[in-house]
């Protein structure tokens, strides 16, 4: 059984397990306070060309959600808009209800979030003080559906934000995946310009854990440590992430590990859209492809996939999802059992 259900399915890329490994006996202090994260904050300002930002690490993502919404949500009426298909509204277990706010939901397009929405849902709220107000707008880059943002795509939701003196927040579990993808547009170093705040994803990029969050607005940054500790957030042992970003960051490595991931991918769609329909456009490292259950058997006999979307009786949509690990040759193995079916 080979695996293709998600990008975090090894633990750490080899070069980020040596230089943990030869710095494992080495002392320092505690929670983020030392030397390897001080140089994985400077190269990670220096490669998004954001030297006025505040860097911070995280264990993992929800958590990463969770305490950055919780930030910018200062008042129990305040909410978040986010897509339907949105990670915070479908896979992260309540926790942004949990923190006793809404999310307000709207129809996703390919996984992408229309401005329209945004304005829509401020007309109708704004006028009736009954309802939530919305402080903040929740996108993700790449998207659940594997989508990427376009640069007048993210301008436009960042100008309807300012607009109605909203915060956005960009989540970038799989942030590499979108922006080395070759439909992509958005330079790294306009990110800090058209977003709040953002993510690195380390997890899902050769890290053992890991996301660094990138605050950009200066009214977020005040005691941002307090909020991670309130929240949980803050690692003893934070120079575990601190390391494997700074492996990830010195030498581009981050970039090249979502590129082969990326390349993956869209070998597989090529190889595979004459014969199959796509649930989504094929922009990154997932792939949805619709496939009758029968054939998903069949598959499942080799390979490991989640099946997202039930369609009908007959038919599904099953998610394949490349990464930096995924064996070359195993690919090409997929590929040939999917064309013979």
């Amino acid at each position: 059984m080979y695996y293709f259900i998600n990008d975090y399915n090894e633990i750490m890329h080899e070069k980020i397990l040596d230089a943990i490994t030869k710095n494992n006996m080495v002392q320092t202090k505690g929670y983020g306070d030392d030397k390897f994260c001080d140089e994985a904050k400077e190269l990670i300002k220096k490669s998004f060309y954001c030297p006025n930002s505040d860097v911070y690490f995280f264990m993992a993502g929800t958590q990463t959600n969770l305490t950055i919404i919780d930030a910018m949500l200062t008042r129990s009426f305040e909410a978040v808009i986010a897509v339907d298909t949105a990670h915070i509204n479908v896979h992260e277990g309540g926790a942004i209800e949990a923190s006793g706010h809404k999310i307000m939901n709207c129809p996703n397009e390919n996984g992408k979030l229309n401005p329209k929405y945004i304005e829509k849902i401020m007309e109708v709220n704004l006028k009736d003080d009954h309802m939530s107000l919305p402080k903040a707008v929740y996108i993700s880059n790449s998207t659940e559906l594997g989508s990427i943002y376009k640069l007048d795509e993210l301008k436009a939701i960042w100008e309807m934000c300012k607009k109605y003196d909203l915060y956005l927040f960009l989540d970038g579990a799989r942030l590499g995946s979108a922006l080395c993808s070759d439909k992509n547009d958005i330079k790294k170093e306009v990110l800090a310009k058209y977003t709040d705040v953002f993510y690195i994803g380390g997890t899902k990029n050769g890290a053992p854990m890991g996301e660094a969050v990138v605050i950009n607005n200066d009214a977020l940054k005040k005691e941002f440590t307090r909020q991670m500790k309130c929240r949980g957030s803050i690692s003893a042992k934070s120079k575990i992430i601190g390391i494997s970003f700074a492996e990830l960051f010195r030498d581009n490595l981050y970039f090249e590990l979502a590129k082969y991931a990326n390349d993956l991918a869209i070998k597989i769609y090529d190889k595979l859209k004459s014969k199959y329909k796509f649930y989504s456009e094929v922009e990154s490292n997932q792939i949805f492809m619709q496939i009758s259950n029968a054939q998903i058997e069949k598959l499942k006999q080799s390979f490991a996939v989640e099946v997202p979307y039930v369609l009908d009786e007959k038919t599904s949509v099953i998610r394949i999802v490349t990464s930096w690990a995924t064996d070359a040759k195993k690919v090409d193995e997929l590929i040939e059992l999917l064309l013979n079916m």
